[in-house]
């Protein structure tokens, strides 16, 4: 099935304010999200851009095996519902394609990839000893000592393994991240439902009031985490989210436009995936995470913290996960392909990606509208493509 076919171009409005993020709307809703819900701008400020130098390659009709056989990257980039998709080696940009209308200038929607960049942001924040990984989060939040976030580190809460209980069933709009929808203003509660439902982020951190676990003894994938560590990060910073973003990432790299995070209805800004920026723009993050941190002339996140991200505990990753990351982790709020390799991902659902390989000098950003949030199949193909990719480049 091809992801380019549409009968009909998909205009504002023919988008259900409920369903914005279902296919097939989502295929323009992800570029156009500042026409259905409230955001907050992240400046780039007033320096100069940092160029990416261009060094094109024919990767079209590169051809690797997958689980639908011998397809070449033309093909796989169409099947994937790609939106935008850029690869860079040794800082260059060697292969830029936007599909499904979207522009260099467009600012799509990360979903989870933007949990990595509050994940670098906090990074910056401890090697200034502002914020201590070891310290419990209720040293930062003391109104969280009467949730089942008391005992839990920051580091804890950086590698998703705090034991609070907190449902991520995406399809369940009663699950707890479907709460996450309402109270990031994303959705309106269900029709006719009568019970109580958060009004705002911070209402549903504080009503998480279960430990299933102990703190620190699994894995486990849970986007409120995230922002957890953004309230910390406002807290000891008296910033808001996207001027702290701006401050210390946006403008310090030189990123070429403007980003934006959505808001929920008190103004926080969603840290757990709220955030929207172009393509070259998370491209150019890659590139500074594969960089030990350092981009346009200067150390944005302490090397040692990116080094320290790549080492993260496979034994603390179940085998939902391993499906598509057989030998994965997770760490400081990145994915680790294999804990053997240094490679680090950004990853958000409908097939979001940022791809960050330092020993290869090697990136890749992808957006895409999926019609799924998740899809083993796609994630699968996608790594397929881009080791082909960097086989082409670096051993070819």
């Amino acid at each position: 099935m091809s992801n380019i076919s549409q009968e009909k171009p998909i205009t504002r409005g023919d988008v259900p304010r409920e369903d914005w993020d279902r296919a097939p709307w989502n295929r323009w809703s992800f570029q156009h999200l500042r026409e259905i819900l409230p955001s907050a701008e992240v400046w780039r400020g007033t320096g100069p851009v940092a160029e990416l130098p261009r060094r094109p390659q024919a990767l079209d009709g590169l051809r690797f095996t997958c689980a639908r056989g011998d397809v070449s990257i033309a093909d796989f980039l169409d099947h994937s519902f790609t939106d935008g998709f850029v690869v860079l080696h040794r800082g260059a940009i060697v292969f830029e394609r936007y599909m499904n209308g979207m522009t260099e200038r467009s600012a799509h929607l990360s979903q989870s990839v933007a949990k990595s960049f509050t994940g670098a942001l906090v990074g910056i924040l401890a090697g200034r000893g502002l914020i201590d990984p070891q310290r419990p989060v209720t040293q930062y939040l003391p109104e969280l000592k009467a949730t089942a976030y008391d005992g839990a580190l920051i580091q804890h809460i950086l590698d998703m393994g705090s034991g609070v209980a907190y449902d991520e069933t995406y399809t369940d709009p009663y699950s707890d991240v479907g709460r996450t929808d309402v109270a990031s203003g994303w959705k309106s509660k269900p029709v006719g439902d009568t019970r109580d439902w958060p009004g705002s982020m911070w209402q549903q951190v504080l009503s998480l009031k279960t430990r299933e676990a102990e703190h620190g003894s699994r894995f486990l994938y849970r986007s409120i985490e995230t922002d957890v560590l953004a309230f910390t990060l406002e807290r000891i910073t008296g910033l808001r989210l996207p001027e702290l973003l701006s401050r210390e990432i946006w403008q310090p790299m030189g990123m070429e436009e403007n980003a934006y995070y959505t808001v929920d209805p008190t103004g926080y800004a969603l840290a757990d995936g709220g955030l929207n920026a172009c393509l070259r723009d998370y491209a150019r993050f890659g590139q500074m995470i594969a960089q030990d941190g350092f981009f346009n002339d200067r150390q944005i996140v302490p090397a040692s913290w990116v080094q320290e991200t790549r080492r993260g505990n496979h034994a603390l990753f179940g085998k939902d996960y391993r499906a598509t990351m057989p030998k994965g982790a997770y760490h400081n709020q990145f994915w680790i392909e294999d804990h053997e390799k240094p490679v680090l991902e950004c990853l958000g659902v409908f097939g979001q990606w940022i791809y960050s390989d330092p020993a290869h000098d090697f990136v890749i950003a992808k957006l895409s509208s999926w019609p799924d949030f998740l899809d083993d199949k796609q994630s699968l193909e996608a790594n397929a493509a881009a080791h082909a990719i960097k086989r082409e480049l670096c051993h070819g």
